[in-house]
């Protein structure tokens, strides 16, 4: 039967660790409250006791930093108490550093929210306003579990993204690491065969060695030129205009899966918010927010008008024509039963798995094109040496 290693504090606040033998972690986690403690951390120790540098970063602490206030505040200890705790065995120095200034400003009479925009970079808006909304409806630690289920969906959906990227970011690297090798250290050694040969060699080589000793003369050059058309090309997209642009490319480029992308994520935050207690038009500004994509954010912004104007969100949104059509038909009938929170939820439940799907088919097309490409470039190397080498046979001698 595996063994879990757990850390958990009793209701007096004291903190205890130690491991326990269970099927599955479920299992670790009831026995530990049938012994009368609150679990915060439960895991099957690594061997060696090393931790992985993975572990804790950025988003990750406040997911951790959000299950156990969670489990700490529906165990009935009060706020102050539940923090004094995290920031006593907070592993992250950033984290624990956060949550102590946090407990600063609630003990000198800040709100619990108001305390949290002090860190901006660590808790979004969206965090503040539901931490707002479940404050004022006396229901922090429900909030606090629907945040902690849009953050673990979250992180899953950016993971998945980030591990189907993983190989053709790979390809592109070896590909042209492996052509700049053949054009800067293998062909100027047949360079100099050839000169000392003295014949007339094919066009295609021609050009292939010209360029090759243009790479091999003005490499710094070349790579100036890269670097600024790097850092304008970022200019430009910070601009409001180029960012625009630039997402409208996208859309074109690879539309059904930013729609998916942006759809899934919409949803989900405006679902959660409202589940939360949050009022429409404040969620609705909040969901803009996590839209990455100007064209579709920009939507939004005539969604919210409509809001005000009681015409409710169903139909601004499909005038907009930036939402896939099962999406909008789905949030209607939330909207003609009463449901729309749940029904927004389920609308980022079937996007998210639709998604899945979509970057599959993305990545099947990606990867022979990048595949195809990086072949043709080698092949047209290998084609001017080779017509180069048959082309000495013609010398007389």
């Amino acid at each position: 039967m595996p063994i879990f290693s757990y850390t958990a504090t009793t209701m007096e606040g004291a903190i205890v660790e130690g491991v326990i033998e269970a099927a599955e972690e479920k299992s670790a986690i009831e026995r530990l409250k049938n012994t009368g403690v609150i679990p915060l951390k439960i895991a099957a120790p690594k061997e060696g006791g090393e931790k992985s540098f993975w572990s804790r970063s950025g988003k990750g602490d406040v997911l951790t930093f959000t299950m156990e206030l969670s489990a700490l505040l529906s165990a009935g200890l009060p706020l102050d108490r539940s923090l004094n705790i995290l920031s006593e065995i907070s592993e992250s120095r950033e984290m624990k550093r956060v949550v102590q200034s946090i407990l600063k400003s609630i003990r000198e009479g800040s709100a619990f929210s108001e305390a949290l925009q002090a860190h901006p970079r660590m808790f979004s808006k969206l965090y503040s306003s539901m931490i707002r909304a479940g404050e004022a409806g006396g229901v922090l630690d429900v909030v606090l579990d629907k945040l902690n289920e849009f953050l673990e969906t979250s992180k899953e959906l950016k993971d998945h993204v980030i591990s189907a990227m993983v190989y053709p970011v790979i390809l592109v690297m070896t590909g042209g690491a492996s052509i700049i090798v053949l054009l800067t250290f293998v062909l100027p050694r047949f360079s100099v065969i050839f000169a000392e040969l003295g014949s007339s060699l094919p066009l295609p080589t021609q050009i292939l060695l010209s360029f090759s000793n243009a790479l091999k003369s003005f490499w710094w050059l070349i790579l100036l030129a890269f670097v600024a058309g790097w850092v304008s090309f970022k200019s430009y997209v910070k601009s409001e205009a180029g960012r625009y642009r630039w997402d409208e490319f996208k859309l074109r480029v690879a539309g059904d899966v930013i729609r998916k992308l942006e759809t899934a994520r919409f949803c989900r935050t405006l679902g959660t918010l409202l589940k939360s207690g949050v009022p429409l038009l404040q969620a609705l500004n909040n969901a803009r927010e996590v839209l990455t994509n100007r064209v579709i954010a920009s939507g939004i912004d005539s969604v919210s008008k409509g809001a005000k104007e009681g015409k409710g969100i169903a139909a601004p949104l499909s005038e907009t024509k930036v939402f896939p059509p099962l999406a909008l038909s789905m949030i209607k009938v939330g909207e003609e039963t009463g449901q729309l929170d749940s029904m927004l939820l389920k609308v980022a439940t079937t996007y998210e798995k639709s998604l899945r799907e979509a970057l599959k088919r993305f990545m099947s097309l990606l990867e022979p094109l990048m595949i195809l490409t990086m072949g043709l470039i080698i092949g047209f190397i290998v084609v001017s040496m080779l017509m180069a080498i048959f082309s000495i046979t013609d010398l007389p001698f």
